[in-house]
């Protein structure tokens, strides 16, 4: 990229915290090949966020797809051939303080609200602490309290009364709007007087076998308790943030990878001595370990930053379904890391609050938390193998209570107001942009996305197959200004214009006219190699992320060569190099004219070292078609034939077969 046109972009990004344009970001552009469409041309319909709240869940009716040329407009394009990860559900926790809140209301207003919940936004998947978090509405507790100094090995004292009068209560209605809600279930702290100090805040497990059975043991009696009371448990985990050393006032425990292998080597065999079917879950922490979690770790002792990958090496791993991750340190590329170690260990998501600061006004909570949420949570986990999306408190009050010790700036899904009134939060749209579309069952397809999850200015998106057939394809617009895409599907597409800032989810029924007759291959399996730039980036363009290219890092030159590795001999039909935002001059939308090859000549290979010449061409926009002959064949290199001062840029290379 040239260095004025790359000063004029960062220019212009330097805006992006101008204010979101409100109702003139809600054109819609349809191609001139989409005019007079018939009636039974492929529909999207459109539904759309915007930060400044003018838009919430506004459903927009329905835009046709065109068919002809290919778009002008910055190109997203949804391949359903090449399959991802099933969603398990969306969702957030009823915990102590969101039942105490929930139930100061009417039983109208409440019941209004539970549907609103769990049948209009479609919240399919509940974390429920297992015992006291620092959400509640009381003093901490466990379902096994005992005297200072007292033991109970065999459990003659559990009980879960104290969930009864209000947790249980909502979550059997909660089952009962949504069939297919999941509920897993989460320690904060095992009973006190299972541990070394004695509290249920900070401390370990006491090291002997005896307590690692009787903890074991009490997860057990928690899921056939919640069973029996109508409440079936999904899946578990052994402890909520096993590294977080230094609680704020409320129950945690710090639990080293050897004693969590010891209770899950007990409890798998216990789950399953029950007959119980409840899924184990590993860590259940953050995407990094925190430093402030690094530095007190106890003089001598390994600080695991390493945690999920110790545990799926462990012996235990027989019995870990797989890995749950937290938002609060890290970055969600650590969830793909873990999958591409550990393939046959799914991933889930289970916690991340919306917080405020003390002075912030509600809009702009409301529009940051949107922004935030939208682009890490909604579209950046479900990037990265995550089969739920799960924040934290369903409800509380405007100042984030109750709560005892612990975070004091959290908010919910939803506001419970003094005078009885419920407010939606910006939780509710960013998981309902996902829940109400994107149903349990559904999986995750491929779709081009070119924001970054820290903010670079650029569209990201996700899309999602449903069992039925139907697509929710997921579209965020980081920019604060509106900007135009097209949604490319098969042989058609639409053009689109995002309002500034905006959530917008599009959803269209199976169609045969939407299918293009070619498989994606796995983007993982293939890699490229070149003559020119940095070989170090030359990996960003196969990582399935168009955030991350591969330039050329000068102008282009005859001579210049990208080669595609398909890593073996096989038959494909096409390969695609999608050079990105950069040949639209993103963000300011001025005629095509960045970063593709202006002329080149395509060879195939089997062995790298004997070449055939295919054709020549020359690039024209974003995607650059590159059609091979339907022989086996494993390399493709496209060599420039033309000079011109752009850079040569790669965001993806697609292959289809």
């Amino acid at each position: 990229m040239p260095d004025v046109r790359r000063a004029r972009v960062l220019a212009a990004a330097g805006l992006a915290t101008a204010v979101a344009a409100a109702l003139t970001a809600t054109t819609v552009v349809v191609s001139p090949a989409g005019q007079g469409a018939p009636p039974t041309s492929p529909q999207a319909r459109v539904w759309v966020t915007t930060p400044d709240g003018v838009e919430k869940m506004h459903d927009r009716g329905t835009v046709p797809f065109a068919e002809g040329a290919a778009s002008k407009q910055l190109t997203i394009t949804v391949d359903p051939s090449h399959r991802y990860q099933t969603m398990d559900g969306f969702g957030a926790s009823i915990t102590d303080s969101s039942a105490s809140v929930l139930m100061e209301l009417d039983q109208a207003t409440r019941d209004a609200t539970m549907k609103d919940l769990f049948v209009t936004d479609g919240l399919s998947f509940l974390r429920q602490p297992i015992g006291s978090s620092d959400f509640v509405d009381g003093p901490h507790y466990t379902f096994d309290d005992m005297p200072a100094g007292a033991t109970d090995y065999d459990l003659s004292h559990f009980s879960i009364d104290h969930d009864k009068a209000q947790i249980l209560p909502l979550l059997r209605q909660a089952l009962a709007l949504n069939p297919d809600l999941k509920v897993m279930g989460t320690p904060w702290s095992p009973p006190a007087w299972m541990k070394t100090n004695d509290s249920l805040v900070g401390g370990r497990l006491i090291d002997d076998p005896r307590i690692y059975q009787a903890y074991a043991d009490y997860l057990v009696e928690f899921v056939q308790a919640y069973e029996a009371a109508g409440v079936p448990i999904w899946g578990l985990t052994i402890q909520n943030e096993p590294q977080n050393r230094t609680p704020s006032g409320y129950p945690g425990t710090d639990l080293p990878t050897r004693q969590a292998i010891q209770v899950i080597d007990r409890l798998g065999p216990a789950l399953q001595a029950a007959g119980l079917h409840t899924k184990i879950l590993g860590y259940d922490h953050n995407w990094s370990e925190h430093p402030n979690d690094v530095a007190n770790t106890p003089p001598g002792e390994d600080p695991e930053t390493e945690y999920a990958t110790l545990l799926l090496e462990s012996d235990a791993a027989r019995w870990i379904s797989g890995t749950a991750y937290h938002c609060y340190a890290g970055d969600q590329k650590r969830m793909t890391e873990l999958h591409q170690a550990f393939p046959d260990k799914p991933i889930w998501f289970t916690e991340c609050s919306g917080s405020h600061g003390a002075s912030d006004p509600p809009a702009q909570v409301f529009s940051d938390t949107l922004k935030w949420h939208t682009r890490n949570l909604t579209i950046g986990v479900p990037r990265n193998w995550a089969q739920s999306v799960v924040t934290w408190n369903l409800a509380l009050h405007a100042d984030g209570t109750p709560h005892n010790g612990g975070c004091d700036t959290c908010t919910g899904v939803v506001t419970v107001n003094p005078d009885g009134t419920v407010t939606r939060n910006a939780e509710y749209y960013t998981l309902g942009h996902l829940a109400r579309f994107a149903k349990p069952g559904a999986v995750r397809v491929a779709s081009s996305s070119y924001g970054s999850t820290g903010w670079n200015g650029l569209p990201m998106s996700a899309a999602f197959v449903n069992p039925d057939g139907s697509t929710a394809l997921v579209v965020h617009n980081e920019y604060d200004d509106p900007r135009s895409v097209a949604i490319s599907v098969g042989d058609r597409h639409i053009d689109y214009t995002l309002p500034g800032g905006s959530l917008v989810t599009f959803t269209w029924p199976s169609s045969a006219g939407l299918t293009s007759g070619l498989d994606l291959v796995d983007p993982w399996t293939t890699s490229m190699t070149s003559n020119v730039g940095d070989p170090s980036t030359l990996p960003a363009a196969t990582d399935d992320d168009g955030s991350t290219p591969w330039t050329s890092g000068t102008a282009q030159a005859t001579g210049q060569w990208v080669q595609v590795d398909l890593g073996h001999a096989r038959r494909i039909r096409q390969v695609v190099l999608d050079a990105g935002p950069s040949s639209y001059g993103w963000p300011n939308d001025v005629a095509p004219s960045g970063d593709y090859p202006r002329g080149y000549r395509l060879s195939v290979s089997t062995d790298g070292t004997d070449w055939t010449v295919v054709r020549d061409g020359a690039g024209t926009g974003q995607l650059t078609t590159l059609k091979v002959p339907h022989n086996p064949i494993r390399y493709v290199r496209a060599t420039l034939t033309r000079a011109d001062g752009h850079w040569w840029q790669v965001a993806d290379v697609r292959v289809y077969r």
